[in-house]
Order: C-alpha cells, then sequence, then structure tokens
C-alpha cells in the first residue's frame, strides 16, 4: 500500500491497555508518521513514552478524528458507543478494545491468526474480543479446522489487571496489609482477593451465568463462524497480577490424539506449546507475562469419551488479549490495504 501518511490516535492512552498498545506499537514498528494519545480531560495535558520522546495527551472530543486514519480504543464502553462511529464517519477505521460492539453483527470481531478475511467487510468497526476468548481461539482454531470442535468447556483463572490498574493496587495492599496482621477491606472486587478465588468475574445474568462467561460463549461462536459449537464457561478472578490461565477441554467429530494435537499446534501462528510433564514443564502465566505467544501445555486425551482433549492455555491478557491482538489487526488493515490513506 503506498502512503503520503498514516496518522494513528490511541483513545484511551492514560491506561493500561492504552499505554501497552503505544507499547506494542513501537516495539512492532508500526508505519505511522504520527500517533497521537487521547483520554478524557482529566489526563489532558498529562504525557506518555512513545518511543525516544514523552507525547502530550490531548483531550478526546467529538471532532478529535479528522486527519486521521487510524483509531486504536482501549477507553470503556461508553466512550466506545459515543466516539466510535463519530471516527468512523470522519474516514478513520476503529479498532475498539470494548464489548461495546462485539455482538453487533454488522462489526467483524476478529482474531488474525484465526479469522483476518473478516476484516474485508468493515464498515469502520471493527471490535477486539474478549481477552480470555481471543487466547482460547488461537489455540482451538487450528483444531478445529483439523478435527471440528462440537463442543467446548472452559475454566478460566483471571489476573486482577483485567479488571484495570485499581484492582492490581487492591491486591497488592491487601497482601501487605495481610502480611503486617491487618483487616482488609475490599474495593474493587466484593470480597477479598489476595489469597484468594472469586468465581464471579462481571454481573450475573438471569440464566446464572456472569457477563463474562457469556461473553466467552457468544464470542467464541462469532469469531469461529460456526454456530454449532457448544460452548460453557466459568470465569474465576485469582490473585495473579498479569497473565490469563484455562483449562479448557474439548469434544472433536474426528479423533485426534494428543501427539497430533502438539504437532498441530506447534505449526499454528502465535502459539507456543510446552508440554514436558516428565520435566514439569508446562505453561504459566508468571511465563507469559509480557510474552506475543498463547501458550498451551497439558495436552491429553480425555479418557472419559472418546473424542476428547484436555489443554491448558496461557496468555498475557494485556498484551495478546488486548494491546497487541488491536494492533495486529491494524496491521492486517494495512496488509489488505483497508484503511483509507490519503
Amino acid at each position: 500500500m503506498s502512503k503520503k501518511s498514516l496518522r494513528v490516535a490511541v483513545c484511551g492512552a492514560t491506561g493500561a491497555v492504552g499505554r501497552e498498545m503505544l507499547k506494542v506499537l513501537e516495539q512492532r514498528d508500526f508505519p505511522a508518521t504520527e500517533v497521537v494519545p487521547f483520554a478524557s480531560s482529566r489526563s489532558a495535558g498529562s504525557s506518555v513514552p512513545f518511543k525516544d520522546a514523552e507525547l502530550t495527551v490531548r483531550e478526546l472530543k467529538e471532532d478529535s478524528f479528522q486527519g486521521f486514519d487510524l483509531a486504536l480504543f482501549s477507553a470503556g464502553g461508553g466512550t466506545s458507543l459515543k466516539f466510535a462511529p463519530l471516527a468512523a464517519k470522519a474516514g478513520c477505521v476503529v479498532v475498539d478494545n470494548s464489548s461495546a460492539w462485539r455482538m453487533d453483527p454488522e462489526v467483524p470481531l476478529v482474531v488474525p491468526e484465526v479469522n483476518p478475511d473478516h476484516l474485508e467487510r468493515h464498515k469502520g468497526i471493527i471490535a477486539n474480543p474478549n481477552c480470555s476468548t481471543i487466547q482460547m481461539v488461537v489455540a482451538l482454531k487450528p483444531i478445529h479446522d483439523e478435527a471440528k470442535i462440537k463442543r467446548i468447556v472452559v475454566s478460566t483463572y483471571q489476573a486482577v489487571s483485567g479488571t484495570g490498574h485499581k484492582a492490581i493496587v487492591e491486591l497488592e495492599t491487601q497482601v501487605r496489609r495481610l502480611f503486617n496482621g491487618q483487616d482488609v477491606v475490599p474495593d474493587v472486587y466484593p470480597y477479598q482477593i489476595a489469597f484468594n478465588c472469586l468465581p464471579q468475574i462481571d454481573v450475573f445474568l438471569d440464566n446464572g451465568y456472569t457477563k463474562e462467561e457469556m461473553k466467552m460463549v457468544n464470542e467464541t461462536i462469532k469469531i469461529m463462524g460456526d454456530d454449532s459449537i457448544r460452548v460453557t464457561a466459568t470465569t474465576v478472578r485469582v490473585p495473579v497480577f498479569y497473565g490469563h490461565s484455562e483449562a479448557v477441554n474439548i469434544e472433536t467429530e474426528e479423533k485426534l490424539t494428543a501427539e497430533e494435537c502438539r504437532l498441530l499446534l506447534a505449526k499454528a501462528p502465535g502459539v507456543t506449546v510446552v508440554d514436558y510433564p516428565e520435566k514439569k514443564a508446562y505453561p504459566m502465566a508468571v511465563h507469559a507475562a509480557g510474552e506475543d505467544d498463547v501458550f498451551v501445555g497439558r495436552i491429553r486425551e480425555d479418557e472419559s469419551i472418546d473424542k476428547g482433549l484436555n489443554l491448558w492455555i496461557v496468555a498475557d491478557n494485556i498484551r495478546k488479549g488486548a494491546a497487541l491482538n488491536a494492533v495486529q489487526i491494524a496491521e492486517e488493515l494495512l496488509r489488505r490495504d483497508l484503511v483509507r490513506v490519503p
């Protein structure tokens, strides 16, 4: 794609994911001629690091997108609902990290290793999936292509960074207070998160599932493009700072052995297999933090059914689960010449 300029807006640039987006753009040498950070009026005038400079944060306003080609949003669903259509109307292609647009039938929900072709039908807004969904489908898509997945049962163990900076501080504070024999008062979460597991992420729905669990169900089906797949999920918040872990059980139409699955995933884009039980080698959140890939281990056949597999899937929820995936979408848009460039 020939270009005279490529101007990129990063909206929500002062948050954890926004800052990571800036870092990923820099590390991957994204071909932008200008990157501009935006945030709310509270953060306007502050600065964020980018390459060898400090960028001044601008206030996000209704007319902010004139002259921009791409906007990476990580500013919450309400902000996205208000500003993403304005950006698209101004000719700026939006990659949105919130849940606001994910299930809109007119908006592609994209993981570049899984369904990049869905970008071809975008109308100005592309949705970035839920962090837990992203890492799961990266690992499962090669299996689905080979043996067709019939059913997915997933239990997640999700880091507090998925809730935001306040949750990270809450975990740090609670650990410190407990070590000093002091009481803790939950604020971000309904109960103590330090040295505890909370089987609730987001609000409960009428069906007894949480909103996070139903995100995984619905988003997986949309991304995989196969509504015959049955999905059920239990999502759990654990006292880990960075990195989501998932225990995933699948049933396939065609028989796939554990060794066949290992070989298949070893060749899959964005996947690293770490599966050496004899050496006690398997993926862990502490190893995935700061890494781009989705890590898969504990691959074994489900002995309770004829065509089943168990997998352990780990990834950095802020990086691959949010910022990196958004930048990869932007890169794929450029490769396919799907961005308006003056």
